[in-house]
């Protein structure tokens, strides 16, 4: 291709150079996004609905505030009470926590992504909501993972649950209780696994758990199941004084309740976190 002028031809496939003319730079503008500016999307999306009544909430966000997951503790509630008290009632808010996404741990390390998947499980101790928990759908190549189905059905069971009175289904899966240290075993007691739990691996090994001492040190640990407790050790820490699962950008998830829906990731631990300032 050549560009001809006055009968003369200019090769398009070589080096282009050319003059800045007017820029941004010259006016100090600094270029935001639209998804992180604030107030624009509340005011241009939601504050004109507001007149409206409407059911309920489904939110399915959350990758940008990774970089800020300890502040999300408080944004996340906050948002959702300052919407409540716009329409003037209390309406259900169920959101989707993170998907699991980008490269597997070769060894534990600390995640802002798993941060901000125990934020929004903080927010649970607001009334009236929900979360479906997807971080064994989730595809480590793509940050919208594409299985939508398995999402929306998930997000429904919580709806039927909580909202139109079919108290008989489950939707959620084990939920941590509690832990207990005997020896150099930690014992980990669920919530939400009154049927039993499920592995999804033929040699009985769970994947996902971490566990440190008191040097804060995680390291992999071997897992199984007994009963309805999962007991969590390694041979590298002797005295284990915290436990963690699921706590990675993309965790290994094999571990269920007998309805099919993925153990909540959680950490018993309450040191600092990464994100926080």
């Amino acid at each position: 291709m050549y560009l001809e002028i006055d009968g003369n031809a200019y090769p398009l496939n070589r080096e282009w150079y050319y003059k800045e003319s007017v820029t941004n730079k010259q006016f100090g503008f600094t270029y935001i996004s639209p998804n992180v500016q604030p107030s624009l999307l509340f005011n241009a999306m939601i504050n004109p609905i507001i007149p409206f009544p409407i059911k309920g909430v489904i939110w399915y966000q959350g990758e940008n505030n990774a970089i800020r997951a300890y502040d999300y503790c408080t944004l996340f509630p906050t948002m959702i009470n300052d919407w409540r008290a716009k329409w003037g009632y209390e309406f259900p808010f169920y959101w989707v926590q993170l998907a699991n996404f980008m490269a597997k741990d070769e060894k534990p390390q600390e995640s802002t992504w798993a941060e901000l998947r125990e934020a929004q499980s903080r927010t649970l101790a607001l009334p009236k909501t929900g979360q479906a928990v997807i971080t064994d759908i989730g595809d480590a190549d793509d940050i919208h993972p594409r299985n939508k189905q398995d999402v929306g059905m998930r997000l429904a069971l919580i709806t039927l649950n909580k909202d139109y009175g079919k108290k008989e289904i489950v939707y959620t899966g084990p939920v941590f209780k509690s832990m207990q240290i005997e020896g150099n075993k930690a014992i980990i007691y669920y919530k939400n696994a009154a049927n039993g739990l499920l592995l999804h691996n033929k040699y009985g090994y769970i994947e996902g758990f971490t566990i440190a001492g008191a040097d804060k040190q995680f390291e992999w640990a071997k897992a199984y199941v007994d009963g309805n407790t999962i007991v969590v050790y390694s041979d590298k820490v002797s005295n284990p004084t915290a436990v963690r699962y699921s706590w990675s950008d993309n965790p290994d998830v094999n571990l269920f309740n007998k309805e099919g829906l993925p153990a909540v990731p959680f950490k018993t631990d309450d040191w600092k976190w990464i994100t926080e300032k």
